[in-house]
């Protein structure tokens, strides 16, 4: 204990950090005395805590030298806790609330900026469009470098190095580095109750900042005590097969249609359609090799009679070298987004949602696998699911399971 005089005659008041309502506090536990009522009352932004039973001053530097020039003359001051509290966040000069500290609107990152190349380099212009300075800059740089040195996918890489550029932005001239467990906690709710951020974007978000107090800094099980957000369940969006045939015999040009028959005939992803190549088709064994899929994950999809005739006319025509659909240049591959512009003009007049894209191919291609009788482990081996779990999705969105059963009240107005 660290009293700041002698004078035993004076009362004894003691000042220590605390947390309330999700904000840092200077907690002043004073004896029921007049004139420190008087004093303590005059205190800017204080309030009195019936939970805690001490009086609250919002936690800075500045409302503590106010605290303890205001009441030094008149009580023995134990300030032990408060000098300890300072002395281990040095780098917090000023504690704001919540609130105050995290004022800035969710900025969505420009796609077209290459985030990649920014973290890359940490001190060219793109870095200061991502960054509110350039205090954090290394923490990119070393982020990046772990996450290519243990082979994270180039899509992870954007993905992480996107959040935490989000979570930047949001802690300003702070550095990342003096975050302490509840700190975080706080940001993290502060995403989920003012930005309103969803299950998802808060869960991605997460695993990026996991990655760079665990994995960079080496905090082993730092984020052991921060609860997760429980993920909704999304039933995954299907298309009929009448609308699945309207929509690709519908498309004249034929690479257009090679594209979306051979995705939805072998339920690909659209990465996986776009990155074909030549030889990855096998028309002896009826099969479509799927090379470095989701998860570095090789697999084998069958290769429907259907699309093995219109590749055939498609090679005839078009020609390919390496890439089975090749992009702009001979030596690329077709874009992604390319081929979801092809999907969304096939779908035009077809009255479908407008949260349907072209992985709704895939989510199609598995649910009518299912209704017409595949096995469920044979679905998830040819989609190339790790889980059984997110196989079974598909069996709530089965036509045909669902459509045995009958609602109650229809087997009682049959009977009457």
């Amino acid at each position: 204990m660290q009293v700041s005089t002698e004078n035993s005659a004076l009362p004894l008041i003691v000042l220590q950090p605390i947390q309330h309502r999700n904000q840092y506090w200077i907690a002043i536990t004073a004896p029921l005395l007049q004139n420190i009522n008087n004093l303590l009352r005059q205190l800017p932004a204080i309030k009195f805590s019936k939970t805690h039973k001490c009086w609250l001053v919002p936690l800075s530097r500045e409302n503590y030298k106010t605290v303890y020039h205001q009441l030094i003359a008149f009580a023995q001051l134990d300030t032990g806790a408060m000098k300890k509290w300072f002395t281990e966040n040095s780098a917090a000069t000023n504690i704001k609330p919540v609130a105050e500290l995290f004022v800035e609107k969710e900025k969505p990152i420009n796609k077209n900026q290459t985030i990649i190349k920014a973290a890359a380099e940490p001190l060219n212009n793109n870095t200061e469009a991502l960054l509110p300075s350039t205090l954090n800059s290394a923490l990119m740089r070393d982020m990046l470098q772990l996450l290519q040195l243990k082979s994270y996918s180039e899509s992870t890489q954007r993905t992480y190095i996107g959040e935490m550029a989000q979570f930047l932005q949001h802690i300003k001239k702070q550095p990342a580095e003096s975050f302490t467990v509840q700190r975080l906690k706080d940001y993290l709710q502060y995403c989920y109750a003012t930005l309103k951020l969803t299950e998802n974007t808060i869960h991605s978000r997460m695993n990026a900042m996991k990655f760079y107090y665990e994995q960079v800094l080496k905090r082993e099980h730092f984020f052991w005590e921060i609860p997760r957000p429980k993920k909704r369940t999304i039933l995954p969006k299907v298309i009929s097969e009448e609308k699945i045939i309207k929509a690709l015999f519908g498309i004249e040009n034929i690479k257009h249609k090679t594209i979306l028959v051979t995705a939805y005939s072998a339920g690909l992803r659209v990465s996986e359609v776009v990155s074909l190549q030549v030889t990855d088709i096998d028309s002896d064994r009826m099969q479509i090799a799927i090379r470095g899929a989701k998860g570095k994950k090789d697999r084998m999809a069958t290769l429907s009679l259907f699309a093995l005739q219109l590749l055939r006319e498609y090679v005839t025509q078009y020609k390919p070298k390496i890439y089975l659909f090749e992009g702009q240049y001979k030596d690329k591959h077709y874009s992604s987004r390319s081929a979801q512009t092809i999907f969304n003009n096939a779908i035009i007049g077809l009255n479908l949602p407008k949260s349907i894209s072209f992985h709704s191919l895939r989510h199609s291609y598995a649910t009518h696998l299912l209704e017409n009788g595949t096995d469920i482990k044979y679905i998830q081996d040819l989609l190339g699911h790790s889980d059984i779990k997110t196989t079974l999705r598909y069996t709530h969105v089965s036509i045909k399971a669902l459509a045995k059963i009958e609602s109650p009240l229809d087997k009682i107005m049959r009977k009457k």
